[in-house]
């Protein structure tokens, strides 16, 4: 395991993003179907075979993208699709990917109130048994108010964790809901944030970040601005560059608050890079990372 230099989740991240300039992400969106010819010709067998698959092609692009990111982000419905195949090739993809030094950020989504939330705190964020946490930080629905986030506020406390709140989402049904208009004028995402930016308000490390980050999508440059004046201890996590159709350049001004105040997640457009490159699968990876590294870090200014 690598060796962790600091306890506080923002401050790991900014560390790292200042060592490698670079604020990419890479989403780990494993599917058997796409996987390269020599890693999927037993994964149709069973949960098992694929489930090892998927585990290997994680671990190699890890290996492969390493060098041009803080981080990684494995979609954790990918992993759960394969049972508790998936659930074990998780672990060994999260703790490999914390031994090569990358943060993970675990896309779980995860809301509920209660015991319910504490226990999935527990399970994605805190040591258990002498087991190492799942990861260094979870997504969260926010939607369903304080008491469903208090179980991560306290495991950031306790744990260095961090959390990302999902508040405006890329997919066009989000609007159904998030762009709500209430009765002073403001949307209902601008209302979720607030909130958020209060929830940090006391988990703001040496840098000037908070641990509890918000997930904007990078489809909507527009809110991409709001949100940092929103939230301006904030860790943005910026989905939707990519295959998404987002570029670069429309996440620019989320990066005002500091060159680690906003992070790029690409999925597809790395890990499946071999399907349209034809390189090897871990070569095209590596190239498509730092191609976004560089970009990502060139229009944010720093």
């Amino acid at each position: 395991m690598a060796a962790v230099a600091t306890t506080h989740f923002a401050d790991r991240l900014a560390e790292a993003v200042e060592h490698k300039r670079s604020q990419l992400v890479v989403g780990l969106d494993p599917r058997p179907d796409l996987l390269p010819v020599e890693l999927k010709g037993e994964a149709h067998l069973g949960r098992a075979e694929a489930a090892d698959a998927c585990g290997r092609f994680c671990r190699g692009l890890v290996d492969a993208v390493a060098p041009y990111v803080v981080g990684v982000k494995p979609q954790v419905a990918f992993f759960e699709a394969l049972g508790s195949d998936g659930a074990r090739a998780l672990e060994d993809v999260s703790t490999y990917a914390r031994a090569a030094g990358l943060q993970v950020i675990a896309d779980a989504k995860r809301g509920d109130i209660g015991s319910t939330a504490r226990a999935y705190a527990t399970a994605f964020l805190e040591r258990t048994n002498g087991r190492e946490p799942l990861a260094d930080a979870v997504t969260v629905n926010p939607y369903l108010g304080r008491d469903s986030i208090d179980p991560f506020l306290a495991a950031c406390r306790r744990e260095g964790a961090g959390v990302f709140c999902v508040i405006k989402t890329s997919n066009a049904g989000g609007a159904e809901v998030q762009d709500l208009v209430l009765s002073d004028g403001r949307t209902v995402w601008h209302q979720v944030a607030e909130l958020v930016a209060e929830w940090g308000a006391d988990l703001v490390g040496e840098h000037g970040l908070s641990s509890v980050g918000a997930v904007i999508g990078a489809t909507h440059p527009r809110a991409v601005g709001e949100a940092r004046r929103l939230l301006p201890r904030a860790i943005l996590l910026l989905p939707g560059v990519g295959a998404q159709g987002a570029t670069p350049a429309d996440v620019a001004r989320a990066f005002t608050s500091g060159p680690a105040s906003a992070l790029v997640n690409v999925a597809r457009n790395v890990i499946y890079a071999f399907r349209v490159s034809g390189m090897d699968w871990r070569t095209a990876a590596a190239a498509a990372a730092s191609k976004y590294a560089r970009e990502v870090w060139s229009v944010s200014g720093w």
